[in-house]
């Protein structure tokens, strides 16, 4: 399996990497852990750029995030849209996400918006903190 499902794949590997998927938004660390432990790349990427560290920082899941990172999955791949998984965290306001993204070595200054960028739009004084604690 290469870091990117191509839209022409089998349909079998298709169903699969939709599993995958779910397994990263879901939260589901320790299936998700199997099966790239099995092969499945950390970087893995759907039809819109999201990786697998993107889907789960999104939706919240700050165990799932150390998982992959722990795997090889890179903090600062961004989308298809100049979005960065800590980016995402940041407008979820997932704190812990946040936490667990930039132990892994997420720049906040990268993406469109930034990590920075976006907390700054909404005004959040936490975040802020959280990306910039010397400040």
């Amino acid at each position: 399996m290469t870091d990117s499902v191509p839209p022409e794949s089998d349909p079998e590997l298709l169903e699969l990497a939709a599993r995958v998927f779910d397994f990263a938004r879901e939260g589901q660390s320790e299936t998700l852990a199997a099966y790239v432990d099995a092969g499945v790349p950390a970087n893995l990427t759907n039809d819109k750029g999201d990786t697998l560290v993107m889907l789960a920082a999104y939706h919240g899941h700050a165990d799932t995030v150390r998982v992959l990172l722990r795997r090889g999955a890179d903090p600062n791949r961004l989308n298809d849209r100049g979005q960065s998984p800590l980016a995402g965290a940041v407008f979820k306001n997932e704190a812990e996400v946040v936490r667990a993204l930039l132990d892994g070595g997420a720049d906040p200054e990268l993406g469109q918006p930034s990590a920075l960028d976006t907390a700054r739009m909404f005004d959040n004084a936490e975040m802020l903190t959280l990306l910039r604690p010397e400040d």
